[in-house]
This record gives C-alpha cells, structure tokens and sequence, in this order.
C-alpha cells in the first residue's frame, strides 16, 4: 500500500467496516511507521482487498484484512494471510497475533485454516458492543495447506519517498 492507494483503501474501509472503521489519517500513520507492513491485492487496476502487519519481534500482529465481499471465496484473503506470515516470517517473528469479530464465522474459519487458536475473549470490544476473539498462530510449525495459491498481491511498503 502507498500513499496514493490510502484514499481508496480508506473508502473500501468505511464500506466493509461502518462501525469501526479506522480515520484516514490512522492509514497514513500506520504506513509512516517502520515497524508497519501493508498490501493490497489488485484486480484490473482495482483494489479489491488490502491487509497490515505490525511486526515488533517475536511478535507479529495483524493490524487489519479486507476483501471486497464481490471477490470472497477467490483465494485472496489467504493471499494476503500468507503474505503477512511470510513478512512477519522475515521480520523474525515467531508467533502471529490478531483479533477477530465474534459475530464474524467466515474470517474465523479462514485463521483456523491457517492454524490460529482462540487464546481469549476482550468482552465488548468493538464500538457496538460485539466481543473480540484473540487468536494465535504459531509461526515456527508448518503452515497447514488451506486453499489454492493464487498470484501474490502486490508487495507495497512505502519506500522513503512515498513517506
């Protein structure tokens, strides 16, 4: 993701998100930071999904995923889930953390997939009161096949000329 993309990434944000929805100033902080990965996947010049890693080693974090309902079921979510494994990967990372809507069974099925655990329970989290589920996966076991391997998105970190 770079600067230029922050405007669409933020509109498909307050799409897919209406409730918690991040500002578009925190996309543009998120991208300064140089502990912060983030991609998007593309089709026809369209970004159809986007994701964030936060990586302070042996920790890594995912900060945010999305993909456009329209291309769920594609392969692309897992593309950015296993992009975000392969930098957290390199970034010497041994373990992968994220937090995910109770209320939401598809995106928890995709984590599980990829091995991730429910580790605890933040009651209440989101703004309309729908609890959190901390998951955990472990970056040292072998990554489970899940589904097919489409191509990679896009590697977008900003360079220093795009900060």
């Amino acid at each position: 993701m770079t600067a230029q993309d922050v405007p669409v990434v933020h509109a498909l944000e307050q799409d897919l998100f209406p409730a918690d929805a991040w500002p578009l100033e925190m996309f543009s902080a998120e991208l300064a930071q140089p502990v912060c990965w983030y991609w998007v996947a593309e089709q026809d010049d369209r970004i159809v999904g986007y994701a964030g890693l936060m990586c302070i080693r042996p920790v890594g974090d995912v900060q945010t995923i999305a993909v456009l309902p329209e291309h769920e079921g594609r392969g692309i979510g897992s593309a950015l889930l296993r992009t975000l494994h392969g930098q957290a990967r390199e970034l010497g990372a041994t373990e992968v953390l994220l937090e995910v809507r109770a209320d939401n069974p598809r995106a928890q099925r995709l984590y599980r997939r990829f091995g991730y655990e429910h580790i605890h329970t933040r009651p209440r989290y989101y703004r309309d009161g729908t609890d959190a589920l901390i998951m955990r996966m472990d970056l040292t076991a072998p990554e489970p096949p899940s589904a097919p391997r489409p191509s990679a998105p896009r590697p977008t970190h900003p360079t220093e000329d795009d900060r």
